[in-house]
């Protein structure tokens, strides 16, 4: 067991837990997992609404840097892309080539400082054709990751077909679910977290 292991969660407004009234969302419950199997951490949510990969790849060094600092166990989680999917004047927001360029560098990145890290498919929203945006680049994304030989947890088709997640999504604001929508999609991730945190 590390002394100090401490983990960072980059991305947008799933990250944060936007949604959540327990404020929690997936990262904390997450967080909640590894403590109640034995296994303390220090985690940093660096999640920021509305980012696209493009935001989030030129802010995450600058931003997990003084989080980890020399002789900790330093590990990284990253997950965004559906602000990215979302239209402006009839176009995404980022071009789904720009996105995957983004991720591959992120990665790349993240490799050269010696960092193990986790990545999270985006999940769903209440918009069909966004949705089916958001699948191909979860397609993508699983490509790019597979490739660099970094786990991908696949969370985007289970919660469309998660009527839970749907539900709480269609409550909210059209894309955010409540507390149970979180948690399952906690509950999805939960079983490679705890691997990726047992390597």
């Amino acid at each position: 067991m590390y002394n100090d292991l401490r983990v960072c969660f980059i991305g947008d407004s799933f990250v944060a837990g936007v949604g959540d009234p327990q404020c929690l969302g997936w990262v904390g419950r997450l967080a909640a997992q590894a403590y109640a199997t034995g296994q303390p951490l220090t985690t940093y949510n660096l999640g920021v609404r509305m980012q696209t990969s493009t935001e989030i790849l030129g802010r995450w060094q600058a931003e997990c840097a003084p989080r980890f600092p020399d002789g900790c166990a330093a590990r990284l989680v990253v997950s965004f892309g559906v602000n990215d999917t979302t239209l402006i004047d009839g176009r995404p927001r980022v071009a789904p080539k720009q996105s995957a360029a983004n991720l591959a560098e992120l990665l790349a990145q993240a490799t050269a400082r010696g960092l193990a890290v986790l990545v999270v498919a985006p999940p769903p929203v209440d918009d069909a054709e966004q949705n089916a945006r958001t699948a191909g680049l979860d397609e993508h994304f699983a490509d790019i990751c597979a490739a660099a030989a970094v786990p991908y947890v696949r969370v985007h088709h289970p919660l469309r077909d998660s009527a839970v997640w749907m539900r709480e999504v269609r409550a909210g604001d059209g894309a955010h679910p409540g507390a149970a929508g979180y948690q399952e999609m906690a509950a999805l991730i939960g079983p490679r977290w705890r691997e990726w945190l047992a390597r």
